[in-house]
């Protein structure tokens, strides 16, 4: 099994006011933990710029460049009360599409059977024309897009386990039957999306977690509502918005999730990936906003994904 990660030093310069929770030290740790021994055998690939045009496989390109026209020459812009932009963020932002395109070009031409990308900004909660969330645009939506335009694809299914509902995904792909879109999110809780009867074109299943919820409730929910879902939509390509911060010791959510909660979620995706699309699995950073719930949940997330 062959396990590729994409970085860049870029994702460490979009910068965020102090305190805020999506901040540069949630790479370094990853960074660090990956590069323990155990990590040795994972394919590294310094991340792609990005072709701006896939942008707008999933936004308009009047919001697109409303975005690109609020990145400032210096200091720290407000997109919203807590979506903010610094003089690399477009860099960085565009470097984070260009490593999940280049992560389903590996896995369709079987250069990597499985990827996982650390990158910042998160992705999953902007919408078609609206940057929210701590979140510019929507990697995971554009990287399914172009799995479909550039390989063939007829179905992708993205899995988001993120604590924070998608909205960005879900708007984006509600009335589309060729993506199917499966969330596990605690509710309620930001942005307030994610009710089990939003359906979309019935490709849209949301698995909503009480707080305080644990590892049984939170596996019985994707064991029960999201890979049956999976396993009927037969997808060609499987994406994980890859959140952790449904992690115990989160500080912006109360599900009580531990690191060996996301290797077993890892695993049983990966038998999905294995059964319908020939391993093919890319997998995206999101949340994670305690640095050692997400060093210990990305390594065994990046683990599982190397075991195959």
């Amino acid at each position: 099994m062959t396990t590729r990660l994409y970085t860049h030093p870029i994702f460490l310069e979009h910068i965020t006011p102090p305190g805020h929770p999506e901040r540069p030290d949630r790479l370094r740790v990853i960074e660090r933990v990956l590069d323990e021994e155990a990590f040795i055998g994972v394919d590294r690939v310094e991340a792609p710029l990005g072709d701006e045009a896939t942008i707008l496989y999933a936004h308009p390109a009047d919001f697109v460049e409303r975005v690109r026209a609020a990145i400032p020459e210096t200091g720290i812009v407000r997109i919203d009360g807590d979506t903010t932009a610094s003089p690399k963020s477009w860099q960085a932002t565009l470097t984070a599409i260009g490593a999940a395109n280049a992560a389903v070009d590996d896995v369709f031409l079987g250069t990597a059977d499985n990827v996982f990308i650390a990158a910042r900004p998160p992705g999953h909660h902007a919408e078609k024309a609206t940057a929210m969330g701590f979140c510019l645009f929507n990697h995971a939506a554009i990287a399914a897009r172009h799995a479909q335009k550039k390989h063939g694809a007829e179905r992708v299914a993205i899995i988001d386990w993120d604590v924070h509902h998608g909205n960005g995904t879900q708007d984006i792909f509600w009335d589309d039957p060729s993506v199917l879109y499966c969330s596990t999110h605690q509710m309620p809780l930001f942005p307030g999306t994610g009710a089990k009867n939003e359906m979309g074109a019935g490709n849209i299943v949301n698995a909503p977690l009480a707080p305080d919820t644990g590892s049984d409730i939170f596996r019985e929910a994707l064991s029960s509502r999201v890979l049956p879902a999976v396993d009927a939509f037969r997808p060609d390509l499987i994406i994980v918005s890859a959140g952790f911060d449904a992690h115990r010791r989160d500080p912006l959510a109360e599900i009580n999730l531990d690191e060996a909660d996301f290797d077993w979620a890892t695993g049983q995706v990966m038998e999905c990936a294995a059964h319908h699309c020939d391993n093919r699995l890319v997998s995206l950073l999101e949340g994670g906003y305690d640095l050692h719930g997400l060093a210990f949940s990305v390594a065994a997330h990046v683990g599982r994904l190397m075991k195959g």
